[in-house]
């Protein structure tokens, strides 16, 4: 609970306007920085050598703790300057299936200086760290682990830096419109995709039927026994179920109630599997769910329509 709470104190006091336009350039009032843990102690040191000096009398005690506090100086400018006038971007976020991992992409650029050791960080997860070279943009992505399908929002993210001595520590925040998009995951014993063409002009692509063997699949519940790889299993093998083709029309309808499952999920998880059978059958195919058609198509777009379509699906209400 008081981590929640300083995290909410810091986003009141820190917030910026959400979502921003970019390119977002960090110029000085953006800036925040304080000292480190390293820093209160190096601090705390100069106090007791500061103290010891006047109590002594010692000159080169005097000499030593300024000097050191000089560099101290120099450093908290150097930490500063190292995050100073960095341009930042939102980069490509690719969607990928729930189990898998993403990744947020930020694309950071420096004007003139090589800017070294500069952090990315969103909350929850794991810093990213990397050098910026003089007018060569740089990407740093931050991996996340997609569990569920649907639409991951980035949220705001902050850029850090403790570059050069770690006694500070300087940050910003930028947000950005940034989201993945996080489709269902394949159900690979789902088989084919049932023959629901719309005309009889065939293609000779294979989908279920009873004309001549396709492949082995996993084996279901309710499957009839002569469609059981029975050799399989003499050889010690996984109970599979022999899936049969027959010859698919031009046009291929993947429909929500072809896919037989005890819940929405695992019904989307066949959806996905099929789309992406069709897809590598090179066939025209179509979507229906509850409340949506995709016209049927082929290609790289029309497949990445059809599973960020299942992906952000919902049941009507």
């Amino acid at each position: 609970m008081l981590a929640n709470f300083r995290q909410s104190v810091s986003d009141w006091i820190f917030r910026v306007a959400a979502p921003e336009t970019p390119p977002v350039t960090l110029v000085q009032r953006r800036i925040f920085i304080l000292p480190t843990r390293q820093g209160y102690a190096f601090a705390l040191m100069l106090l007791l050598l500061l103290l010891a000096s006047i109590n002594y009398n010692l000159s080169l005690g005097f000499l030593l703790t300024f000097l050191l506090g000089g560099m101290a100086g120099v450093g908290l400018l150097h930490t500063w300057r190292n995050l100073a006038h960095l341009r930042l971007r939102p980069g490509r976020c690719e969607p990928v299936f729930a189990g898998d991992t993403a990744a947020f992409a930020v694309t950071i650029e420096s004007p003139s200086l090589t800017r070294f050791a500069i952090g990315l960080a969103r909350r929850g997860e794991e810093p990213v760290h990397g050098d910026i070279a003089a007018t060569e943009p740089a990407t740093l992505a931050i991996p996340v682990q997609a569990r569920h399908r649907g639409r991951v929002t980035c949220g705001r993210l902050e850029v850090f830096t403790r570059y050069p001595i770690g006694l500070f520590h300087a940050w910003s925040y930028v947000e950005f419109d940034l989201s993945i998009v996080v489709y269902p995951r394949p159900d690979p014993t789902a088989g084919s995709p049932p023959n629901a063409g719309a005309d009889a002009n065939e293609e000779g692509i294979p989908v279920p039927g009873e004309e001549e063997f396709n492949m082995l699949r996993a084996y279901r519940p309710g499957d009839p026994p002569r469609q059981i790889a029975w050799k399989a299993l003499a050889r010690e093998q996984e109970l599979l179920t022999k899936d049969f083709s027959a010859m698919a029309s031009s046009e291929l309808w993947i429909d929500w109630d072809d896919a037989r499952a005890p819940d929405a999920e695992s019904r989307l998880s066949i959806l996905a599997h099929w789309v992406l059978q069709a897809d590598g059958y090179g066939q025209a195919y179509g979507l229906c769910l509850p409340g949506a058609r995709i016209a049927a198509d082929r290609g790289e777009a029309h497949r990445a329509r059809c599973l960020e379509a299942l992906a952000l699906f919902e049941l009507p209400r």
